[in-house]
């Protein structure tokens, strides 16, 4: 197997740090205002887009380890963001429905989440260049097929 090219290491660290530095901005926000970190706005909003989900089909949509999200919604459902309601088809799984606070907490963690999100990217890089950045990320947003 070949070494990846110079140029494809820099790139993928410079991916990974770039990532981690916004990532680390969106909740330092979130947190300096009581509200949760990221992963629980992602979780609100798959919810509140896609109506009621089984965790597997989150866990599928949002590209987590089912170990964490079974452990985040826990966490959510014991905020009272989150409800669990058995399903009808499988008498041994269960549905995730957003609560009326979830929907709350959505709102509220949305405008400190859309400031991180243009303070780490839209205000550091120019339009053109970020609509080429979303270009150029699209192939490494898709599951590898193995």
């Amino acid at each position: 197997m070949a070494m990846p090219a110079a140029t494809t290491l820099l790139a993928w660290t410079r991916l990974l740090r770039a990532a981690d530095l916004a990532s680390q901005h969106c909740a330092a926000s979130l947190r300096a205002l009581g509200l949760p970190p990221p992963e629980w706005y992602d979780v609100l909003l798959a919810i509140e887009r896609g109506g009621a989900q089984r965790p597997r089909d989150l866990q599928i949509a949002l590209g987590t380890e089912q170990y964490a999200l079974s452990r985040l919604v826990d966490r959510m459902v014991k905020a009272r963001l989150l409800t669990r309601v058995p399903c009808a088809d499988d008498a041994r799984g269960h549905l995730l429905h957003l609560t009326i606070e979830g929907r709350a907490m959505r709102a509220a963690m949305w405008p400190v989440y859309a400031e991180a999100i243009e303070t780490a990217l839209g205000a550091r890089v120019a339009e053109e260049d970020r609509t080429a950045l979303a270009r150029l990320l699209a192939p490494l947003a898709e599951p590898i097929s193995a």
